[in-house]
């Protein structure tokens, strides 16, 4: 078959060759396994994210010796094929890496031989080779890949998976059985091959497939085609035996109360899942999902667990299927918790029971018995991660592992991977390495910021700063195009898994209300609340409106109040704390000319924050004030007449002020965002802790507003 020839049609997987494209790269076969490897990883259908692995093998100078060999170019470890780059890739000698099967000692010491991969390395750049490189190594083709499909794994975790590929395929699909990935893993494939020459591709067990071809166009070809073969026959079968999951038990709210009490549930499970460290949530409500939980075979395929090991790696042995009307009245947290708290207790037991069960010897310490998939029957499916794009890629790898339960049933019965053989991936040792050698977490991970007037000056320095420390971060204003303009920066600078946007006017609740939801919907709740939002008028008391004096005390004072009151009733479902930052000025403790509406609403700013400190220390939630002074820099405050004011006041030009506000600091210091930026970071940060109630001044020193 020639890409130039002819261009296939395929309904259930994606065909994105491009014949100009690859033209462009012919002649460089790791080019075009880049290519490949992207095309592949683009559809979901095909693999799922950071799974599976494609290599390619030609000749090329050994820079020892100047004698032509054979290298292997293979996707190295971590990564994602959507994504791959060559930097992502190994390259070993493949004579070499079939040389260690000469020093092999059996199963029991194949991780050992993970280290010995390091000494067949060719490209000295290359990433580290991955546990699937033997995999690709042992097998002679020039194209491999390895891909985790839906509708593959669906026949490989079919009771009667072996006798559907042989009869499905007349014999040109090879099928190993379930093995731990690995070395020997590699020596099966070898044995199958070499026992049934001439087939295309071999099912690996409750695993996936290996496909391969002479070319890159080839292997991708062939691929396509093993993969629709497979999705066609289960959408066939589809309903023939029994209707899908046994039909319906239950029907779903409607999607905006399924909104709705998502919204409402999702800080309290963020708090149970977050007992051992903070957790990122993110929620679902996806017709697979729906027509799963909904089931009648759901009691009895949720406990069974996955199949594939990148699905219970990322999804834990089962998922947490709640008891729990979908109707059920969210109103009172206690009583919610109190309905809960059991089913959790019982997850726990139940994963700890799990751990001293399969344990061995040596065996990591057990970590976290929390669940990382929650079932709400009627309404959706909850996920819960170190952080959100974990969380995300949890939910899609469970919508995987459903689409399989959902394929094996239609053609055969479901089979899950036995809890030993679960735990032998879940704890592998060299899995716990991998684990070992992440960058440890910075001091606000897991942790979710919602800071207004945050699409510029002081609340955008502050967005980023937390941003930066790891924090998921609700950026919000009144200024709809500022806002994008906000949210196009952090889209390019964090990407799309640390923030979202919300048009917020601090003195309409219902926009409040719509913002909270959102991040509740979007990262499980709220753990840090900053009043930045503001507006300032300077004229003379004589000249001051009513109009004047109510909207500053909207923005300042009831605004302040109405988000942190919102906000707190959120951190109270979480039970695991919190932090409200008020963002007041050095005027709620100074004197000065034509001030009186906002000096005396920063005053109140500023009590009310006292105040609330006393009242909510009982809920772990801190409240603490940051005082600036004449930020300037990329504030809307200090455009227009509020600047103009201010100079009149003093006797200046506008253009001095700057200057003249540094002038009259002890430190001699002009003050930017990122100042206030950092002095929020300080109380956030783990080294304050115990400090509520406090006032931290960022004026560059003026000794009349020390707080005495």
């Amino acid at each position: 078959m020639s890409a130039a020839t002819k261009e296939p049609m395929f309904r259930h997987v994606s065909y994105l060759w491009d014949n100009q494209k690859a033209a462009e790269l012919e002649g460089d076969e790791v080019a075009l396994l880049i290519y490949r490897s992207n095309l592949l990883g683009a559809d979901l259908r095909l693999t799922n994210y950071g799974g599976g692995n494609t290599s390619c093998k030609l000749m090329q100078k050994d820079p020892l010796t100047g004698a032509e060999t054979e290298v292997m170019w293979v996707k190295g470890s971590g990564g994602d094929l959507g994504t791959l780059k060559k930097s992502g890739l190994a390259a070993l000698y493949t004579s070499r890496l079939r040389s260690l099967q000469n020093v092999y000692r059996g199963i029991q010491q194949e991780d050992e031989m993970v280290e010995l991969f390091n000494h067949c390395i060719y490209d000295l750049q290359s990433k580290a080779p991955s546990i699937d490189t033997p995999l690709h190594g042992f097998l002679p083709f020039k194209h491999i890949d390895h891909l985790h499909p839906d509708a593959a794994i669906a026949i490989a975790a079919a009771k009667d998976g072996k006798r559907i590929t042989e009869e499905l395929f007349g014999g040109t699909i090879g099928w190993v059985e379930w093995q731990r990935p690995g070395f020997d893993l590699g020596l099966q494939l070898k044995r199958c091959l070499d026992e049934h020459p001439g087939i295309r591709g071999i099912m690996l067990g409750s695993h996936g497939l290996f496909t391969w071809g002479d070319t890159a166009y080839e292997s991708y070809i062939n691929t396509l085609e093993v993969i629709e073969k497979c999705a066609a026959y289960i959408e066939e079968n589809t309903g023939k035996r029994s209707p899908v999951f046994g039909g319906a038990k239950r029907g779903s709210l409607p999607q905006e109360q399924r909104i709705a009490q998502a919204s409402g549930l999702i800080p309290t499970l963020r708090g149970y899942c977050s007992s051992n460290s903070s957790m990122i949530g993110h929620f679902t409500d996806d017709d697979r999902v729906l027509q799963f939980i909904n089931s009648k075979d759901l009691d009895r395929l949720a406990p069974m667990g996955t199949s594939c090991p990148d699905h219970f790696l990322r999804t834990k042995i089962s998922p947490l299927v709640l008891n729990l009307a979908p109707d059920a009245n969210l109103s009172n947290a206690d009583a919610i918790r109190a309905v809960l708290e059991p089913q959790f207790d019982a997850y726990r037991k139940m994963y700890a029971a799990y751990y001293e069960k399969c344990k061995h010897p040596n065996s990591p310490a057990m970590r976290d018995a929390n669940p990382v998939v929650i079932l709400w029957p009627g309404i959706g499916m909850f996920t819960f991660a170190v952080n959100k794009q974990t969380a995300r890629v949890a939910a899609e790898f469970y919508i995987n592992a459903i689409n399989v339960m959902r394929g094996a049933e239609a053609i055969s019965e479901y089979t899950s991977l036995p809890a030993q053989e679960a735990f032998n991936i879940e704890y592998w040792l060299l899995e716990e390495a991998k684990l070992q050698r992440l960058p440890k977490p910075k001091a606000l991970s897991g942790r979710i910021a919602m800071i207004t007037g945050s699409a510029g000056g002081i609340g955008k320095a502050i967005a980023k700063r937390f941003a930066d420390e790891g924090a998921c971060v609700v950026l919000n204003d009144n200024d709809e195009k500022r806002l994008e303009e906000a949210g196009k920066e952090f889209s390019q600078k964090y990407g799309k898994d640390v923030y979202i946007t919300s048009l917020l006017d601090v003195t309409n609740s219902q926009t409040i209300k719509n913002t909270f939801h959102q991040s509740s919907l979007a990262f499980g709740g709220i753990d840090i609340v900053v009043n930045c939002a503001g507006l300032s008028i300077s004229k003379p008391i004589e000249e001051h409106t009513e109009a004047d004096w109510d909207l500053l005390y909207d923005v300042l004072v009831k605004g302040q109040f109405l988000v942190t009151q919102l906000g707190i009733e959120i951190m109270r479902k979480q039970n695991k704390g919190g932090d409200v930052i008020n963002i007041v000025s050095k005027n709620a403790l100074v004197s000065g000319p034509n001030n009186a509406a906002y000096g005396s609403a920063k005053a109140a700013q500023l009590h009310l924050s006292r105040l609330n400190a006393a009242e909510l220390g009982k809920d772990r939630i801190r409240v603490n004030v940051v005082n600036p002074d004449a930020v300037i820099l990329d504030s809307k405050i200090w455009t227009g007449d509020w600047a103009a004011g201010r100079a009149k006041a003093y006797g200046i030009k506008v253009e001095e002020l700057p200057s003249f506000y540094a002038k009259r600091t002890l430190l001699n210091e002009i003050i930017l965002p990122e100042d206030i930026a950092n002095a929020c970071y300080v109380f956030v940060g783990g080294l304050m802790n115990k400090s509520t109630g406090n006032v931290l001044n960022v004026d560059g020193g003026i000794a009349m507003s020390f707080v005495r």
